[in-house]
């Protein structure tokens, strides 16, 4: 698997493209994805989905615009619907800009069909109810969005989040993938299952 990082929006939310054999997934579109377009014209991909890990506005704002240039379906937690009724789903929150609206599906927990690339969807709520994680198995890789960061944890004050689903998730859905699998988040550096529990503050049981 292929694996490209593009910084966007206000906040720099981490886009990521993950493409296998000419097919292509981007996870979270956080701001204008011009530079994601032009990647995947070049490369010659198509582009199978878009996998949101939530809906948080800051996540969102290039979703509709990708959509429309590739036909993509959008995919998300259900259970985060009520956000997109929030400043903090469709834009306002902090000054921020209004999301451009698009159409999306939800995803539920289990396999999830995409072309040359399996994939299992986490359930992660914490950070907000409906959060997913997307794990490649094949490839060793899962993109958490903001559940978990290099030496880190997700922020749980935002409406629908909670702190102890959270830690429960990173360690019963996260944590139990193999120790090599690399974590790709939704801000910051890339990590792995291995590191964030050897060294991530938030976990010192696993440690001793």
């Amino acid at each position: 698997m292929d694996i490209k990082m593009f910084p966007l929006g206000p906040l720099e939310t981490n886009c990521y493209v993950a493409a296998v054999d000419g097919a292509a997934v981007a996870v979270d579109v956080g701001g204008d994805p011009a530079e994601v377009v032009d990647y995947l014209h070049t490369k010659g991909l198509s582009l199978a989905a878009i996998l949101l890990t939530h809906l948080h506005c800051d996540h969102l704002y290039g979703v509709a615009a990708l959509a429309k240039e590739f036909g993509a379906k959008v995919l998300a937690g259900g259970e985060d619907a009520m956000l997109l009724d929030t400043d903090l789903g469709k834009g306002g929150f902090m000054g921020l800009p209004e999301v451009p609206a698009f159409s999306w599906e939800p995803v539920a927990p289990g396999r999830l069909a995409l072309p040359g690339m399996p994939c299992e969807v986490l359930a992660t709520p914490g950070h907000s109810p409906g959060s997913r994680s997307y794990h490649f198995p094949e490839a060793g890789v899962v993109f958490t969005g903001d559940l978990v960061f290099y030496r880190g944890v997700g922020r749980t004050d935002f409406p629908g989040g909670n702190f102890d689903d959270l830690i429960e998730a990173i360690k019963n859905r996260i944590f139990v993938l193999p120790k090599e699998t690399a974590i790709y988040p939704g801000h910051g550096l890339a990590t792995s299952v291995a590191d964030e529990q050897l060294h991530n503050p938030y976990f010192t049981e696993f440690t001793r």
